[in-house]
Parts: structure tokens; sequence; C-alpha cells
């Protein structure tokens, strides 16, 4: 029986991060070849109807084609906020190598709201998608069950998200990027993620990437509404950097 084809590495969040841009930089090393397409997302461990197909099912839907010699990956932005994905990728890959990037979550909140009144799914001011977020995420169409379009303010809570990936899996085999860093030092941010995954370090993969699947609306956010996201996220953000170190401080 042929060996099943697995991605040792997922990207698995978080939405408006700078995923897609990690992505394309994978996509640029000769040693790595990413789950195809790239759009819409493999979701696999997150879709109940998907997962019930069995691996041997992922294995030849998104990874069958790819080179032999590479080391594979895939990137599915929600599996961060689903414990029940957590437990799936320990129990189907227990060695495979986790990326999450994560991104000031006010800023991230933000990008998510722009992103969907760009895309149509949102019609209402910020804050007042902010107070609607909890109703409007239990009236969900089953269509945007996953895409969740309207989930601004609790995709920001990232300890309570990474709490299950750190009990499943060894610390060795998590790594946590900074979306800012993608911007000021994107070479540095490269070998990091060459160096995580074994593969020669190749700094000048980063250059020229650019932002990827940008909200094309560009304003500022309400002074007002970042000073009380930033109370909200206060101590989500201190329990953050308990856990990963200063880097997640400045939040």
């Amino acid at each position: 029986m042929a060996r099943l084809r697995l991605p040792a590495f997922i990207i698995g969040g978080a939405p408006r991060c700078a995923t897609t841009w990690l992505y394309v930089l994978a996509e640029r090393h000769p040693s790595l070849a990413m789950a195809k397409p790239m759009r819409p997302e493999p979701k696999f461990f997150l879709v109940d109807e998907l997962y019930r197909r069995g691996l041997a099912y992922y294995a030849s839907r998104w990874f069958a084609d790819l080179p032999d010699a590479c080391v594979l990956g895939e990137k599915s932005t929600n599996y961060l906020e689903s414990p029940v994905a957590a437990q799936r990728i320990r129990e189907s890959l227990p060695q495979v190598k986790l990326i999450f990037v994560l991104r000031n979550p006010v800023d991230r909140a933000w990008s998510n709201y722009r992103w969907s009144r760009q895309n149509g799914y949102e019609r209402l001011e910020f804050a007042e998608a902010l107070a609607l977020e909890e109703s409007r995420e239990h009236s969900l169409p089953r269509e945007l069950k996953y895409a969740r379009p309207h989930a601004y303010f609790s995709r920001g809570l990232y300890f309570d998200m990474l709490a299950p990936y750190f009990r499943l899996f060894a610390r060795e085999q998590i790594l946590i990027l900074r979306c800012e860093d993608g911007l000021v030092d994107p070479a540095g941010l490269a070998v990091k993620f060459h160096r995580f995954l074994g593969v020669e370090p190749r700094p000048d993969d980063a250059i020229g990437l650019g932002l990827a699947n940008s909200a094309a609306e560009q304003c500022a956010l309400d002074g007002h509404i970042r000073g009380e996201l930033s109370k909200r996220y206060a101590e989500s953000n201190r329990r953050l950097a308990s856990l990963l170190g200063r880097d997640f401080c400045a939040w």
C-alpha cells in the first residue's frame, strides 16, 4: 500500500495576520511545497464532512501532485480557533510542526472588519458590529459557519485559542510569528520560518513579496474605539505575553 503523502507543517492562523504572505514565501523555497490550490483553504481538520472522508482523501486531494523531494505544508487559518481541529491534528499528525502568525489584536479586528466590508459581508459601522458580534455569531447561516465574517473581537483572544495546541503538542513543534515583524524585517522572519522547518535559510525569498490578500479600504481606526478595544484585550494580552515572552508585551 502506498505511503500517504501528508504535511510536515501547517500554517494554522490567525486570519488577517499575513498567513497568505507566509504561504507565498514557502512556495518560493525549492525544498518546500504547499497544498494546492491556495484558495479555498483545505480546512480538512475543521470541517466535519471533510474530516470524515479520512486521511487518504486528505493526502490525495491536496498533496498527491506535489514534488516528492519537498517538505509538504498546508495553510488553513481557522485551525487556530478550533479545539476540535487541534485534537484531530494531534491524532492524525502527532509530529507535525505548527506555525501561527499573530498580530496586534486591535489591528487584526479592524483589518477583519475592512475585509468583510470589502467583500459584502458587513454593512454595520464597526462599533455596532463589535457590540452585536456574539449574537451574530450564534445566527450565522451554514455556509458562513467557518468563515465567520463578523468574528472581529473573539479572533484576537490568542491565549485561549493557543491553549489547546500547547497542551497537545510539544513546545518545539510550535512556532509563533508576529505579523508586524514581516513588515519591519521580512528577511529575518523568513530565516526564522525556514530554520524551524529544517530547510536552508533563504532571506532573499522575502524580497518583493509585499502585502498579500490586503483589504483595499485603507482608513484609520477611530481612536476611541481603539482605546476601548485595547482595554478589552488587556488581560488576554497579558496572559499571552506570559506564555510567549516579551516580544508580545507591546500589545
